[in-house]
C-alpha cells in the first residue's frame, strides 16, 4: 500500500476555503459565463483539494470544471495546481472509440476507397512459400543449418566443380507466377468457413424464400457450379428473374424461379359432349296453318250456336 493511500482524506481547511481562487482559475481557462455554481470539494491528499464547479457550456451537459489547489507544508499560502474539465455521473460522453476495421460493414466501400488487409488476417494464408528455403535434397535441409549458423560456416554438398549456384532470391515467386499462381495469399480454411456461413445465412435453406420454393437450387438449370471445395455446397444463380441473380447461393436454397417450375404440364383433352350444343335447330317465326286444334274453315251451324 502506498503512502498516499494511508494519508488522511479530510480536506485541508485552507485549501477547502480557497473557493475564490479555484473559481478565478476556472473562469480564466473557460469561456466567459460558462462556470456555474460551486458543487463541492474533494481531498486528493495532504493539503491538496479539488473544487468542482458547474459547467454551463452547451453540449457539455453533466460536465464539471475541476480546479485543484494545494499548499506546501507549514505554509499559509494556497497555490493553484491545475484546471480541467471532467465528466460527471450523468455527463454526455462520446461513444467508445472503435477501430475502423471493426466499424466497417458490407457495402461501405465506395469507388476510389482502399481497404488495406492486415498482414496477420486469419482469413488469408500464403499462396506459396519457401522463397528462402533450400531445396529438399540440400545438405542444409538435413538439420545442418543450425550448425552452419553457429559455426559461421558455409556447408555445401560435393566439390566446388559440381557446385550448383544458389537459388536466386524470389525464384519461387517467379515459378509460381509462371504457373499461374500470381496470388501471394489465398483464402485460409477459416476464411472459407466465414464466407460459407455468411452466404448460407443470406441465401440458405433457412430463408423464407427457400422454405416456400418448389425445389432446391441443386436441381435448377440456372445454377452455375463453383470449383474447389465450395462447389460441394454453393453455386452462382444465373436467373435474371430470381432474387439471388448473380449471388452465391447454397445448393439447398430455392425460389419460385426454379427452372423446372416453369415447365407446364400438357393440358388434358376435354371429353366429347353428351349433348351436342353445336347443331342449330330451325324454328319458324310463324306457326303453320295446320298446327292448331281448330280447323281453318268455319262451320255455319256451329257459328250460329257459338263455339265453345
Amino acid at each position: 500500500m502506498s503512502a498516499a493511500t494511508t494519508r488522511s482524506r479530510t480536506p485541508d481547511r485552507l485549501c477547502a476555503e480557497a473557493i475564490d481562487l479555484a473559481r478565478t482559475a476556472a473562469e480564466e481557462a473557460a469561456a466567459p459565463g460558462v462556470v456555474g455554481e460551486h458543487l463541492g470539494a474533494v481531498s486528493e491528499g495532504d493539503r491538496v483539494v479539488t473544487h468542482f464547479f458547474e459547467c454551463k457550456e452547451p453540449g457539455y451537459r453533466g460536465w464539471r470544471w475541476a480546479a485543484t489547489v494545494a499548499r506546501a507544508s507549514r505554509a499559509k499560502i494556497v497555490t493553484l495546481d491545475e484546471v480541467v474539465l471532467l465528466p460527471g455521473r450523468d455527463a454526455l460522453l462520446a461513444p467508445e472509440w472503435v477501430p475502423w476495421s471493426e466499424r466497417l460493414r458490407p457495402g461501405d466501400l465506395g469507388p476510389g476507397d482502399l481497404l488495406p488487409t492486415d498482414e496477420e488476417d486469419l482469413r488469408l494464408e500464403p499462396g506459396f512459400s519457401g522463397e528462402e528455403e533450400p531445396p529438399p535434397n540440400s545438405v542444409l535441409a538435413q538439420g545442418l543449418s543450425e550448425v552452419a549458423e553457429r559455426e559461421d560456416a558455409e556447408v555445401v554438398p560435393g566439390s566446388p566443380a559440381v557446385q550448383a549456384g544458389p537459388p536466386a532470391r524470389g525464384s519461387i515467386t517467379s515459378v509460381a507466377e509462371e504457373l499461374g499462381m500470381r496470388r501471394a495469399r489465398v483464402l485460409s480454411r477459416y476464411g472459407l468457413h466465414v464466407a460459407a456461413d455468411r452466404w448460407e445465412e443470406a441465401f440458405g435453406s433457412k430463408t423464407a424464400m427457400a422454405q416456400a420454393a418448389p425445389a432446391t437450387c441443386a436441381t435448377c438449370g440456372f445454377l452455375v457450379p463453383l470449383g474447389g471445395s465450395l462447389g460441394q455446397a454453393f453455386g452462382i444463380c444465373g436467373n435474371e428473374f430470381s432474387p439471388a441473380d448473380g449471388r452465391v447461393v447454397s445448393l439447398s436454397y430455392g425460389c419460385g424461379a426454379h427452372s423446372e417450375a416453369a415447365v407446364m404440364p400438357t393440358p388434358p383433352r376435354p371429353p366429347l359432349p353428351v349433348v351436342d350444343e353445336t347443331r342449330l335447330d330451325p324454328f319458324p317465326l310463324r306457326p303453320a296453318a295446320d298446327s292448331g286444334s281448330v280447323p281453318a274453315e268455319g262451320d255455319d251451324e256451329a257459328a250460329e250456336l257459338g263455339h265453345s
